[in-house]
């Protein structure tokens, strides 16, 4: 079922989705969190197949705004569903013109889950100041893709800067598999590592991330070296037994499927390690809801950024209106 809306207001949006959650009846129960996506238009269309994905997994109203021109007039379209073409989910798709789309937490606070957590997602570049966004400041947990920024590594910096606990980011997120094959090729071995590697193309976020979290878990120096791609490449753990002889551990997987972990003088193995979908990612992130305290230790480091993990959750909405950026540029 979905109802479509044209030139239409908040209160209209809250009351078509209480009708369709009527017609839909035990498929609108059970709601895990609300999940809005910041997103734009030309990008919509990747954003709800991505989200479609995470709340297959994770029941969810799916909240999705598009944010239009600031310069057109003031409009409010919206597109309202319950089990819909975006899978078993409430879900509503609104594009927001003029400047009402600086003002969007007016139409999306009516519409949250009740005594749910609120995730938010900027699928484009993210913002350089998460609390000039009221959609950020609302949300538990903050997710945001430095992969996509026109710099990657400085977007970084960006996000330590302004972390607070509940950030997130997808960059960190594709990490993951690297991560759990590297702690278990060494949990299983009585070793000192000495230094690491990380081969990826150049200004991948991931592969810095990566050399954060060796460098804070294992407290050694670690570089990127880089590659042709795609993504990380390989990672390499140098390190020593207790009788002083080497022990490396190295994981290469030169075409973004198929890795070969080499550990020791064991033979080496081959394991499947394929670059995971948008969709996947987001998932995996909506699976926990307290702050990643190991990301915030990863970012640090890399970015050498002080404090991280110790500041508090909270936010303060700043009010940034373009216009005055604009105004400021010409006088």
């Amino acid at each position: 079922m979905a109802t479509t809306l044209w030139d239409t207001t908040g209160t209209d949006i809250v009351n078509a989705l209480l009708a369709e959650r009527r017609t839909a009846g035990a498929l609108a129960s059970g709601l895990a969190l609300s999940l809005v996506v910041v997103v734009d238009e030309k990008r919509v269309q990747e954003a709800e197949t991505a989200a479609t994905v995470a709340a297959a997994a994770h029941p969810c109203r799916l909240l999705i705004v598009v944010r239009r021109s600031v310069d057109a007039d003031n409009r409010l379209d919206a597109e309202v569903q319950v089990g819909g073409r975006l899978g078993p989910t409430e879900a509503v798709v609104m594009r927001m013109y003029g400047r009402l789309g600086l003002h969007a937490e007016s139409v999306v606070l009516p519409l949250l889950a009740p005594d749910a957590p609120v995730v938010t997602w900027w699928h484009g570049e993210p913002p350089e100041q998460i609390a000039t966004d009221a959609l950020g400041v609302l949300a538990n947990r903050r997710i945001t893709d430095c992969a996509r920024a026109a710099d990657p590594r400085a977007a970084l910096k960006r996000r330590a800067e302004d972390f607070a606990p509940g950030d997130t980011d997808l960059a960190w997120t594709r990490t993951t598999p690297w991560r759990a094959l590297l702690a278990s090729a060494l949990d299983a071995a009585d070793v000192r590592p000495s230094g690491a590697t990380v081969g990826a193309e150049a200004a991948n976020p991931s592969a810095a991330l990566l050399c954060g979290w060796l460098n804070s878990r294992l407290g050694v120096k670690a570089g990127v070296d880089e590659t042709a791609g795609p993504g990380i490449t390989s990672a390499t753990i140098d390190a020593t037994r207790a009788d002083g002889t080497p022990y490396g551990v190295s994981i290469s997987r030169p075409d973004g499927r198929l890795a070969t972990l080499c550990r020791g003088d064991e033979d080496e193995r081959q394991l499947p390690l394929p670059r995971r979908e948008l969709g996947d990612l987001l998932a995996e992130e909506l699976r926990r809801m307290d702050p990643d305290g190991v990301y915030a230790e990863a970012l640090a480091a890399f970015t050498g950024v002080k404090g991280i993990a110790t500041r508090p959750a909270a936010r303060t909405h700043v009010w940034r209106d373009p216009a005055w950026a604009e105004a400021g540029a010409s006088s």
